[in-house]
């Protein structure tokens, strides 16, 4: 066997840090949509709405612990 030319063994490092770099800047993104999402769910609080105030209403679906 003969050893890889010089450009080979290069071109090969390069490839192998594309995809460490891509797969570190995917796993960033990852990370980063999910912090949005566990913010947004934290900093938002929903509007009331009108609802059932007694299982006995018509509908019968009412909120187990109405905050307003």
């Amino acid at each position: 066997m003969s050893a890889p030319a010089d450009g080979e063994t290069r071109w090969r490092g390069g490839r192998r840090a594309f995809w460490l770099v891509l797969a570190g800047v995917l796993a960033g993104g990852l990370i980063l949509a999910n912090a949005h999402l566990v913010y947004v769910a934290i900093g938002s609080q929903p509007d009331c709405v009108p609802h059932a105030n007694s299982a006995s209403e018509a509908g019968g679906f009412r909120a187990a612990r109405p905050s307003c």
